[in-house]
């Protein structure tokens, strides 16, 4: 009866996890039916409602969140448990697919890839590096690499891997004609390239050396879906551009770029990865995000 309760409660939470039963299930390879058996022996055991249903959505009843905050512990264990075998069972196998942003990604994972091919030769890696959003688990990915998220969608799990900084640049031919702002109000007289993506627009929220937060505004010339495209396009001296400092950090070393309003704080930006909640983790996937992790913690720039 303990083994059928914990598999009922497993169930229970890849279910909320999901937002739905037959997702839900799914993780486990049940039906939408049997998930929702699964819940309802939960429920008639404890004598309590756990989720309210609707024809659209499901939500946790106050019963339901203390099972889910203290079933976390259970599904901790058997994680372990599960990784614990599968070490002993012998290495990663498989396909690794991976989506990450372009420029950022590129700088991120290659440097871990080329030591996770060479430590496991029976491992293959896909990698989509595009600025655009894609859905990690409908698009059938492992992991995803994504910047200044500050909280995941349901069914995912979010490990920080570093926080950049963000700043504005601008190269010196964009100052040829322009006097540099001294203050956020004064990007109202120069040229912006913000980023787009998804129908979504960047936008900039300041703090500026006094402590005091305001909206920039100014004149939006260019938007792109492609911070590495932002970067050219600042380059060739189209705008003042906002940027993660990793991304930019030799031109503005060489001189290529300038550091604009340098006391304005435009915030830390956390960079993460994110992975579907599964009972078990594959084991490639487990060993590529500690190895990620190990060498950004090693890392000099990091």
């Amino acid at each position: 009866m303990v083994g059928s309760k914990v598999n009922d409660i497993l169930v229970f939470l890849a279910v909320v996890d999901a937002g739905n039963f037959v997702a839900g299930g799914k993780a486990f390879g049940l039906s939408r039916s049997t998930a929702g058996k699964a819940v309802a022996r939960l429920e008639s055991g404890y004598g309590v409602r756990l989720l309210n249903r609707t024809t659209r959505s499901l939500s946790l009843t106050e019963e339901g969140r203390n099972l889910y905050e203290h079933g976390q512990v259970i599904r901790s264990a058997v994680q372990a448990a599960d990784a614990s075998v599968a070490d002993d069972l012998g290495a990663p196998r498989g396909t690794l697919r991976i989506t990450a942003p372009d420029a950022l990604g590129r700088k991120l994972l290659l440097p871990s890839v080329q030591k996770f091919l060479k430590k496991w030769p029976d491992i293959k890696i896909e990698i989509s590096f595009s600025d655009r959003i894609n859905n990690v688990i409908e698009d059938g990915f492992d992991l995803a690499i994504r910047v200044g998220l500050s909280s995941p969608a349901q069914g995912l799990i979010s490990r920080t891997l570093l926080t950049d900084t963000s700043l504005f640049c601008a190269a010196p031919s964009y100052f040829q004609e322009r006097t540099h702002p001294t203050s956020v109000e004064q990007l109202g007289f120069h040229d912006l390239l913000q980023f787009s993506s998804g129908g979504e627009r960047q936008n900039w929220h300041l703090m500026d050396s006094d402590g005091l937060w305001s909206n920039a505004q100014g004149r939006v010339r260019l938007r792109l879906d492609s911070a590495e495209a932002l970067r050219e396009a600042a380059l060739y001296g189209l705008g003042i551009a906002l940027l993660p400092q990793r991304l930019v950090r030799e031109d503005l070393a060489a001189g290529r770029l300038e550091h604009v309003l340098p006391q304005v704080k435009p915030g830390d930006v956390p960079i993460v990865i994110l992975y579907p909640h599964k009972r078990f983790l594959e084991p490639r996937v487990r060993h590529f995000i500690d190895m990620l992790v190990e060498h950004q913690n090693n890392s000099p720039s990091s």
